[in-house]
């Protein structure tokens, strides 16, 4: 019997972007690394063998009038055969109405009105809504904060985590959900309810807002409201008025909705993890270009490293990794699917100790090339190629420096190892991929750490290495150490000219590698101009390996970076800056029109156009033309620091050299007069303890 490590979570017609990448997020974190969380079209669901392998099949939000035109007939037929058999299923709010037998939503409203019946029926009463007044499709205007109580007892003996919340209430997200209707009179047909809204409804039919259902030998459960969302993965600039204070109520009661989860889990049959698991399984990668037909070139040209596996396959065995290469499936097949299972089989296998780290390097690593087209927004639900490769093109348009490499080529993958080591850690493969290649990732696993020092880019995150190819030649007009330099700059100026208005965004460049920002936690003081006594956090962080190819006479570069776009967490995120900044601008003007948050993929496509204008232009004029700039845009012009490499002597920074961009520090004594003794440091030996004004040796 196959191991059903599968969890499906529907991204077909119906759902809404934002509802699959939550389901997606929160029970990633849940139930890895015994199952493999993934995305799952009409088509595979329809057409595919996905019974046997599947634990749990998940209906995000969204409006279920797209899943019954997707669904209905077979699609339905086999979903419920799976779970009368044992399976389980988990319906949130769309998913609650497409999961009950009747729907009523909004009937006084013409316009929005949904009613009739539906073919799963698993609760076999009526889902009625919505439970809450001012819903809208497509905005937050009826969002709220949902008061549900849960149960008394509905977990039973069980235990576990989600104890904490039984007899409880928490806040939930809420858009559009149901109440299904009279719950309790069904009882006698397996029906329990697990919680029950706390507010008054605009609907009548009682106030269940979350229910069980044994059908079958499955079961299913089904919600009104949204406890999968993390507040720290909502835009606070979605909504209007009080729509902040909605999802930081949201964030305050995280625990006890993953509480919640848990129970709700742990109800459906799945075995959850004790804690809150930070590694997900890996997913297939997406090999595109701006002209997919490019992409037939490029494997072409990968020929002489391609052998064949056992089962025929073509295969890149590089130093640390092995790459298969496919043609993409026409939709989200068993073929992805079954490949996810076998990672997370094997996560689950070498990850039973909490701090033990995975080893990746051992999972074959699957590429699909895309020759014809780009990949849907189904397969790769976090990452828009059509609305890269656009912005790509519009901003390449506006330049006069005919930018034509950086980012044509991109390797994306969902859930990754890290870009940058499926880039300098092979090395052949690397001296073989074009110039401006870049990989980018929407959660990143560190495999080189150490003990416990996995690592997960949080949920916001954008993450990309770019291969660039810097001539021998070259070195001495356009020595490499600069690169860091001018990459930092290229990404301040894409943030500070992603559009009219975001120029007052407060980031700052550190020495050597770094982008701070201004804490927008901090309580500004208008009277403070010195940028050395304001409260600074971590947003971006820079990372560059260097290999030399004697063959070609180049240096093979790999700029890695990880920018804080969405995510809160650990530190701050630009369009937490966004939403401070637009209060400031409120505060001067009440018509002052609200800047709109970063989109990754469009920042993504401006930042490598910029930094790809700037490199070009330093091979051929050196750092000099840039040194104005930098200075404006980083934090250290006349700080004192200790060196502590020189024995505690006290210095003042003047700047970097602009031979072999080296920081310079002149040495001061005891009242702050120059002694004449100048020091100058390396960036890859020295760290720069800004808050305590410290340079330190790297352990």
């Amino acid at each position: 019997m196959a191991s059903k490590l599968n969890v499906l979570v529907y991204s077909g017609i119906g759902t809404t972007i934002g509802s699959v990448q939550q389901a997606l997020y929160t029970l990633r974190r849940l139930l890895s690394p015994t199952y493999s969380v993934a995305p799952v079209t009409a088509d595979t669901l329809t057409k595919e063998p996905w019974q046997s392998t599947t634990a749990l099949i998940v209906f995000p939000g969204g409006a279920d009038l797209g899943y019954c035109r997707a669904l209905n007939g077979e699609g339905n037929r086999r979903i419920t055969l799976f779970v009368r058999r044992g399976g389980g299923y988990l319906g949130f709010c769309a998913g609650g109405y497409y999961g009950s037998s009747r729907v009523e939503f909004e009937v006084d409203d013409p316009d929005m009105a949904v009613v009739g019946s539906r073919e799963l029926a698993f609760f076999p009463g009526t889902c009625r809504g919505c439970a809450f007044s001012g819903f809208k499709y497509g905005r937050e205007d009826g969002a709220r904060a949902a008061k549900v109580k849960v149960e008394k007892g509905v977990w039973g003996d069980n235990g576990g985590d989600y104890s904490g919340v039984d007899g409880g209430e928490f806040v939930s997200y809420y858009n559009g959900g149901g109440v299904f209707v009279d719950a309790d009179k069904f009882k006698e047909k397996n029906v329990e309810v697990l919680a029950r809204y706390e507010q008054s409804l605009a609907v009548e039919g009682g106030d269940a807002a979350a229910v069980h259902i044994r059908v079958g030998e499955g079961n299913v459960v089904l919600t009104g409201p949204h406890p999968e969302f993390a507040g720290v993965n909502m835009d606070r600039n979605a909504g209007g008025e009080g729509y902040p204070e909605l999802v930081d109520s949201i964030t305050r009661d995280h625990d006890k909705q993953v509480a919640f989860l848990r129970g709700c889990l742990s109800k459906l049959g799945l075995r959850v993890s004790e804690n809150v698991y930070e590694v997900p399984a890996l997913t297939p990668l997406h090999l595109t270009a701006i002209y997919p037909e490019d992409i037939g070139s490029l494997v072409t040209n990968l020929r002489e490293l391609v052998t064949k596996d056992g089962a025929g396959q073509d295969v890149v065995v590089g130093e640390n990794d092995t790459f298969v290469l496919k043609t993409p499936p026409s939709s989200l097949s068993l073929e992805s699917l079954s490949l996810q299972s076998q990672q997370a089989e094997d996560s689950a296998a070498r990850g039973k100790e909490v701090d033990e780290v995975l080893d990746y390097t051992t999972v074959p690593k699957t590429v699909y090339t895309h020759t014809t087209s780009y990949p849907s927004t189904s397969s790769t639900p976090y990452f828009n190629h059509i609305t890269y490769y656009k912005a790509l093109l519009e901003y390449r348009s506006q330049s006069r420096s005919s930018p034509s490499q950086f980012g044509s080529f991109i390797l994306y993958g969902e859930v990754l190892t890290s870009t940058s080591t499926l880039l300098d850690k092979n090395y052949q493969l690397l001296d073989r991929l074009p110039n401006g290649l870049t990989a980018v990732a929407t959660l990143q696993v560190a495999g080189r750490g150490r003990g416990t020092n996995a690592w997960v880019s949080p949920l916001g995150s954008l993450v990309f290495s770019t291969i660039i190819r810097h001539p021998m030649e070259m070195c001495i007009q356009a020595p490499v150490v600069f690169i860091q330099y001018l990459t930092g700059m290229a990404i301040v100026e894409a943030i500070r000219t992603y559009g009219p208005g975001y120029s007052d965004i407060p980031v700052k460049l550190k020495w050597p590698n770094d982008i701070y920002a201004e804490d927008p936690t901090h309580i500004p003081n208008a009277t403070i101009t010195d940028p050395l006594k304001k409260k600074y956090v971590k947003i971006c962080g820079i990372l560059v390996t260097s290999s030399y190819s004697s063959a070609h006479r180049h240096f093979n570069l790999v700029v890695g970076c990880g920018i804080n776009v969405t995510n809160r967490s650990p530190t701050t995120s630009l369009n937490h800056l966004l939403e401070r900044l637009n209060a400031s601008r409120l505060a001067r003007n009440r018509n002052a029109v609200q800047l709109q948050s970063y989109v990754h993929e469009r920042l993504f496509a401006k930042i490598l156009v910029i930094w790809e204008e700037y490199y070009y232009r330093f091979c051929q004029m050196g750092f000099r033309p840039f040194e104005e700039q930098y200075y404006r845009n980083w934090m250290h012009s006349g700080q004192v620091v200790r060196l502590e490499m020189e024995g505690g002597a006290k210095a003042r920074i003047k700047g970097v050299t602009l031979d072999h961009g080296l920081l310079r520090a002149d040495e001061i004594d005891r009242e702050d007069r120059p002694t004449g003794n100048v020091f100058t440091l390396q960036s890859d030996g020295n760290s720069f303890d800004f808050f305590n004004g410290l340079l330190k040796t790297k352990a």
